[in-house]
């Protein structure tokens, strides 16, 4: 895709999840947005495009870490459930409950009973808060084996992204058929009318992006909320007796910039 054509129709998108935001902040709606796939699939990058115009007071991302002990000991579902949204709200779930089906599954982070709870009890999870009002969409970012390789090793030797490879991203190369089994039980059991998962083929990360962001939005009922016109008042004269404090009384950061485009012109 040529990326003048991303970039419209990406902001084009954007901004009509803003006016999604608007519509729920009015409604009192609840939104909650899986995001499930493999490593390196795209999930974090489409997440990223998603909130980067939106208020961080209204659209929240949930990305927890490993349980602690003390969670270990909880209802399976509690943690989560403390991230639901309240009236109003958005929460996207960079994964999700849906942990128990993929990596506790495949490394062995929970027992066979464990899992088989887990299995049978997320439908009825789901359709709790389904009944309840919020709108659930859950989306499964579906990746080749190839391209996943390819982007673990891009990884590799970028200083920015290092970070994102784990032992645990690595060792899901050797475990690819067992997280695709994983995947498939996960859907006999979890693809139901009520909180139906929708996969997006993620190959191209841009397409990715796009398919996944303009298909939430045809899901969700919302409107254009009218607001008032905002218009700048004129400045107001300044107020006499008022002077600046002079400039060596403030602590300023160095002007990194200035280094930078005297470098430049050195160079040039």
């Amino acid at each position: 895709m040529d990326n003048d054509v991303y970039e419209a129709e990406l902001f084009r998108l954007q901004a009509e999840l803003v006016k999604v935001q608007q519509w729920v902040r009015a409604t009192g709606a609840r939104v909650v947005v899986v995001f499930e796939g493999r490593d390196a699939a795209g999930k974090g990058g489409t997440i990223k495009r998603i909130t980067e115009y939106l208020s961080p007071r209204i659209v929240r991302i949930a990305a927890l870490p490993a349980p602690t002990e003390r969670e270990r000991g909880q209802w399976y579902y509690q943690r989560y459930i403390a991230q639901l949204p309240a009236a109003g709200e958005i929460v996207l779930f960079d994964r999700s409950w849906y942990n128990r089906a993929g990596v506790e599954r495949v490394m062995g982070f929970c027992t066979p009973q464990e899992y088989s709870r887990f299995m049978r009890q997320t439908p009825i999870f789901e359709q709790m808060l389904v009944e309840d009002g919020i709108l659930l969409r859950k989306y499964w970012f579906s990746v080749s084996d190839e391209e996943q390789l390819k982007r673990f090793r891009s990884r590799l030797s970028d200083p920015v992204r290092q970070w994102k490879l784990s032992p645990m991203d690595l060792e899901s190369i050797n475990r690819w058929e067992d997280y695709s089994r994983a995947k498939d039980e996960m859907l006999v059991h979890t693809d139901v009318p009520s909180s139906p998962w929708y996969v997006v083929e993620s190959d191209i990360k841009k397409h990715a992006r796009l398919n996944m962001m303009a298909h939430l939005l045809s899901t969700i009922p919302y409107e254009d909320v009218p607001h008032e016109k905002v218009e700048l008042p004129d400045r107001p004269k300044a107020s006499s007796g008022y002077e600046r404090p002079p400039r060596e009384l403030s602590t300023y950061v160095p002007d990194h910039t200035a280094t930078l485009l005297g470098d430049r012109e050195r160079d040039s």
